[in-house]
């Protein structure tokens, strides 16, 4: 129970890390190339990692590198996908269409395992749903380039947290966390070395200091974070936990970014948070299913 409650606690702080993190990568990469810009965050997420991790490092055999191989193709996904959204939507925009997360997993879930959705799972997706729509939907329906990039993140993420669950029941993922972010530092290196307007070396202390933030908190921390949790708390709950990030992230966005809090983002982040709350309460008891007292 001691251990729910600390791994609940520090996911919970890992959520304001990247709530805020949709706001300095937003001003880091700027006109930069977003692949360069993730490169640098993967390389150096890598080497402090290494350095923690090293114990780990030294008995890492093919069986935890094919595991780290396997979850790095859907977390870079995700990472780059969104970060591309950024650079069309606004960073609190940005932040609540990627909290759908928490409800694709079930979706998800049911399309590969084939297991039956409770009413309450079609009736938080379709809140959900509405509060996307809202929020991305603009005049003439038409959506931004921005926020499709984002959905196809959090679909990427989905399948990242479900690959976890499976494995972590299986093996110790602290043995593949290194391999993980070293594939995806080469896959972003390919990336970046395919765009023929990225500059390698931005003379701009913000693109740095943006890198640092994001390899320190956004990646090594969080990630390192989430898959112990997971070998205690389920995707689905991790997920609920990661719809702090949202209001982090709009927190962060208006703070730091000036971002105005639309009508159309607020009442539908409102609905998304709501779905995700309907996804985790227990009708029969009527009450919340709590993320800490239940295994």
């Amino acid at each position: 129970m001691e251990k729910k409650r600390l791994l609940l606690i520090l996911l919970i702080i890992g959520t304001a890390f990247w709530g805020i993190s949709y706001s300095v990568t937003k001003m880091a990469i700027g006109n930069y190339s977003p692949a360069t810009f993730l490169f640098y965050r993967f390389l150096l997420a890598v080497i402090i990692l290494t350095i923690i991790f090293w114990k780990y490092v030294r008995e890492t055999n093919f069986e935890s590198i094919k595991i780290g191989g396997i979850l790095a193709v859907p977390m870079f996904l995700g990472i780059h996908l969104q970060t591309i959204g950024l650079k069309h939507t606004d960073a609190s925009q940005c932040s609540f269409i990627a909290g759908l997360t928490v409800i694709i997993i079930p979706l998800l879930k049911l399309a590969i395992y084939k297991t039956n959705a409770s009413l309450k799972i079609w009736s938080a997706a379709l809140t959900a749903l509405a509060g996307l729509f809202i929020i991305a939907i603009k005049e003439k329906f038409t959506i931004n380039l921005g926020d499709l990039y984002t959905i196809a993140g959090a679909f990427a993420f989905a399948v990242y947290l479900i690959s976890v669950e499976k494995h972590s029941a299986l093996k110790n993922l602290l043995y593949s966390i290194v391999p993980m972010f070293t594939f995806c530092a080469l896959f972003t290196f390919v990336l970046a070395i395919t765009d023929h307007n990225a500059d390698w070396f931005p003379q701009n202390n913000t693109f740095w200091l943006g890198v640092i933030y994001c390899a320190l908190f956004s990646t090594a921390y969080m990630y390192t974070v989430s898959n112990i949790s997971q070998r205690y708390l389920s995707a689905e709950r991790v997920a609920v936990i990661y719809l702090f990030e949202p209001v982090f992230g709009a927190i962060g966005a208006f703070f730091i970014l000036g971002e105005n809090l639309s009508w159309r983002l607020l009442l539908g982040g409102s609905l998304i948070f709501a779905g995700t709350i309907i996804s985790e309460v227990n009708f029969k008891n009527n009450k919340l299913s709590t993320l800490i007292g239940k295994n």
